[in-house]
């Protein structure tokens, strides 16, 4: 299992936190998201190798930044 530890700043809420999970675990490979917008972090677990160009599209789609 890979996991990727990401520093993502604009999270306010527990609502930003849900809505960079949903987006984030629809990414194929994609087993388990945890964001957290007191600590500005996203952990992503994955079965394989996961396309960094795609979180990070996904992410900015959202209005975050990936530091």
């Amino acid at each position: 299992m890979n996991e990727i530890n990401l520093n993502v700043e604009g999270m306010m809420c527990g609502g930003c936190e849900k809505r960079i999970e949903n987006a984030l675990g629809d990414i194929k490979g994609v087993k388990n998201v945890k964001a957290n917008h007191e600590e500005g972090t996203v952990k992503i677990e994955s079965k394989k190798e996961i396309d960094m160009d795609v979180v990070k599209e996904k992410i900015e789609n959202l209005g975050f930044k990936l530091k």
